[in-house]
């Protein structure tokens, strides 16, 4: 019998209160799902950063046709999960343990004539810097020698002049220097400002193998920081050095004062010239006092790794540099670059004015961690003999056709 409602309930008010109670629907649950209501879903801005990634780590190979618009929704996802998704593109086209080290040396001090903000080789601050004329061959040679003896594998000379223009003996020590460089087995860089097409095939047959010139930043906040020399010059140099058939580097600096947006179009920069480039290099600003940046804050870490992670995105098969600013960076933080894409670094006894990460320091940390240098000429080959490795962090399973789909998370 169904139990009868209280006595002391007058009949028609207990119905009225039957009559008013709402019954719920039941939920569903799937087996062993303990929410008991509606699964939340993550917000269509996740979402969207979620596919611009899985599109992303999906390609075969470079493409320059990338609008700020994907970048930007590439830099812009959850950094875990963009850091995440870098590495598995890095371990698609690289060996995730061969880290370049290069060794830099200033063969030409300060007397500069440009105006760059960040730089105490300008003639126009008044930094400390004494200016002076370039050094010998034989002293490059020597420095060359002690960084390849210590696990340097590029060797990168730095002169500080606007360009190549009526230097025609410095042009022949420099083309000595590399020749010199270059017969003990290790790639040569050089960053000598402006360069026309006839000087970048001379450096070329001379054995040159990358030439370095950096856009800085994006094309809108370039005139920010630099007012003697337009963003189109230095476009018209990576191109001559292009022409040439030499390794084009060039990359930016972090902490200029600019924005996350101009990190998304120094990117896009890059990723959009006719090639892309062989390196990267990604500098955090030294602050240096008697210039006008000399106060400026330190870039934050999560900048540094956002953009390391973005451009081994989009620029897959580009050697990514550590460059400038790796002496503020813990080894933990080191590493996660490395984990994202990070392949190269600066390594020895200086910048071209500011401090490194010497050798002792980094061969430590390369045993600690199961790195190893990067062999000279090698990049190519030794994927070719490793075979190119799947995304060791991927899932793979099928998609319409049959192809292997991957996933980031």
């Amino acid at each position: 019998m169904p139990r009868s409602l209280p006595s002391s309930l007058p009949l028609t008010r207990s119905l009225s209160l039957l009559r008013n109670v709402r019954h719920q629907p039941a939920l569903r649950k799937g087996f062993s799902t303990v929410i008991d209501g509606p699964i939340p879903q993550p917000p269509e801005s996740t979402v969207s950063h979620s596919f611009s990634l899985q599109e992303a780590i999906r390609a075969n190979g470079p493409r320059s046709d990338w609008t700020k618009k994907e970048i930007e929704s590439i830099y812009n996802s959850p950094l875990m999960k963009l850091a995440y998704a870098a590495g598995t593109v890095h371990r698609r086209f690289h060996d995730p343990s061969s880290i370049q080290m290069c060794t830099l040396m200033n063969i030409k001090t300060g007397g500069c004539s440009e105006d760059c903000s960040y730089c105490a080789q300008s003639s126009r601050y008044n930094t400390g810097l004494k200016a002076t004329k370039m050094v010998t061959v034989d002293s490059v040679l020597a420095a060359a020698r002690t960084a390849k003896e210590n696990g340097s594998t590029r060797f990168c000379m730095g002169a500080a002049w606007r360009d190549m223009r009526g230097r025609k003996t410095n042009l022949r020590n420099i083309k000595e220097m590399v020749n010199g460089v270059r017969e003990m087995g290790m790639e040569v860089c050089v960053t000598l400002g402006m360069i026309d097409l006839e000087q970048a095939r001379e450096l070329k047959e001379a054995g040159l193998t990358a030439y370095n010139h950096n856009v800085d930043t994006s094309r809108e906040f370039y005139p920010s920081v630099i007012t003697t020399r337009t963003y189109d010059e230095r476009l018209q140099t990576i191109e001559n050095v292009r022409q040439a058939g030499l390794n084009v580097c060039t990359g930016g600096i972090l902490g200029l004062g600019e924005k996350r947006k101009d990190h998304v179009g120094l990117i896009h920069t890059v990723a959009t010239l006719p090639s892309h480039p062989e390196s990267f290099p990604v500098n955090t600003l030294v602050p240096i006092k008697g210039t006008p940046l000399g106060d400026n804050a330190p870039s934050p870490f999560d900048a540094t790794l956002r953009t390391i992670s973005t451009a081994r995105i989009v620029l897959p098969r580009t050697i990514i540099r550590i460059a400038a600013g790796r002496t503020t960076l813990s080894e933990e933080q080191q590493v996660l670059c490395f984990m994202a894409g990070a392949n190269a670094i600066f390594t020895g006894e200086k910048m071209l004015t500011t401090e490194c990460n010497g050798w002792d320091e980094d061969k430590v940390m390369f045993e600690k961690w199961g790195l190893h240098p990067m062999r000279s000429f090698k990049r190519g080959a030794e994927m070719a003999e490793q075979g190119t490795e799947l995304p060791i962090f991927a899932e793979a399973g099928s998609s319409e056709g049959g192809a292997q789909k991957l996933e980031v998370f």
